[in-house]
């Protein structure tokens, strides 16, 4: 007999099986989103990034990891998007070594994800449940000669992640913790998730909001603000960003 306990087994094996084929199949087709550099528009401002990013010379940050609780977002018809991640890079250079999750709308319905990716190369899935509400912590450390230690765990479900990547051409040259809008073939609708809020943020072990060189980063588009940052709190670690429009 099938216990109610076993049926939920299947059923987030049989979701995981079904949106990492999704996701696969996107990226076999070329049409797979991108989390690319930042877009900015002008100092403080950025089509497709909404959050922190610290910066500084070559070789500046070697770490950053943040928390978050994963926004539910609420879908209409029109297909939207909307990432959640920590990195390194693509604030002023080429590349971005990056990792976190995904809350997408298709055709009405919420779908929910997570990802790696060291941008100019494309993203992969991460093989876990994401449910809206979990508790997500991630981390980018850099460990020299090129390689790179991702991870990223959901201590709601006790699931974790991690992934040893190299990229020689990285500078690392700033540290972000971003809500972003992704890229393909232009900057994609941005679902509606309400509040992100993020605690713990740190890059080289330090609060990210202590950085003498910090832009705060708010995401607009040609008729107004999308997405828009708060002050950081006393213990500089602690911040939100609020959704506005796609």
């Amino acid at each position: 007999m099938i216990t109610l306990n076993t049926f939920e087994q299947f059923k987030r094996a049989f979701i995981v099986l079904a949106a990492t084929s999704l996701y696969m199949a996107l990226v076999l087709a070329g049409s797979s989103p991108a989390h690319g550099p930042i877009i900015k528009l002008r100092h403080g401002t950025s089509s497709n990034w909404s959050g922190y990013a610290a910066s500084g010379a070559a070789n500046s940050f070697t770490s950053v990891a943040a928390s978050w609780r994963q926004p539910s977002v609420t879908c209409g018809s029109q297909t939207a998007y909307s990432s959640y991640w920590v990195g390194l890079d693509g604030y002023s250079s080429s590349t971005v070594e990056q990792l976190g999750t995904e809350a997408d709308c298709s055709s009405g319905t919420a779908r929910y994800s997570a990802w790696y990716e060291m941008y100019p190369k494309r993203s992969f899935p991460v093989t876990m449940v994401i449910n809206p509400g979990d508790a997500m912590s991630a981390s980018v450390t850099y460990r020299g000669s090129g390689d790179y230690l991702l991870s990223l765990a959901d201590t709601t479900t006790g699931k974790t992640f991690t992934t040893t990547q190299k990229l020689g051409s990285a500078r690392r040259t700033s540290a972000e913790v971003v809500v972003e809008a992704p890229w393909s073939g232009g900057t994609l609708p941005l679902a509606n998730f309400g509040t992100a809020s993020f605690t713990g943020a740190v890059a080289n072990n330090q609060p990210l909001g202590g950085f003498s060189n910090l832009d705060p980063i708010t995401m607009v588009n040609p008729y107004g603000m999308k997405a828009t940052p708060s002050g950081f709190d006393a213990t500089k670690r602690n911040f939100s960003i609020a959704w506005s429009a796609q």
